[in-house]
């Protein structure tokens, strides 16, 4: 009898779990971004190839975990801080790309620099 615990291989750890390539930006005409018109969604929890450092204040990683645990208990949606980060620039990024001038981001930014 074998007592070692069968683990899976590196393949099964790593493999895809969702959708292959969602693509924003097409860079096929002259090196230019030019917007596809996919909707703008945050990506599920997967293996990400691109990572980022965000510092936030006690109060801003408070609320996200706030948040969070709302999520979790009254929607029944199990997420981690991550997720909700990523959905929350997809958010404020497809209001940016449609309304322009008048986005939230756009309008918050200024008012923070008083411009």
């Amino acid at each position: 009898m074998n007592r070692r615990a069968s683990l899976p291989g590196a393949a099964e750890l790593f493999r895809s779990t969702g959708p292959t390539e969602e693509r924003w930006f097409d860079r096929s005409q002259s090196g230019s971004q030019h917007a596809v018109t996919t909707p703008r969604r945050g990506t599920p929890r997967q293996k990400h190839t691109a990572k980022i450092t965000v510092y936030v204040s006690d109060d801003e990683l408070l609320a996200l975990e706030h948040a969070r645990l709302i999520l979790r208990g009254t929607h029944g949606l199990a997420v981690d801080r991550g997720r909700v980060v990523r959905e929350a620039v997809a958010v404020v990024l497809a209001d940016l790309e449609e309304r322009g001038e008048d986005s939230v981001l756009v309008r918050r930014l200024r008012h923070d620099t008083g411009k």
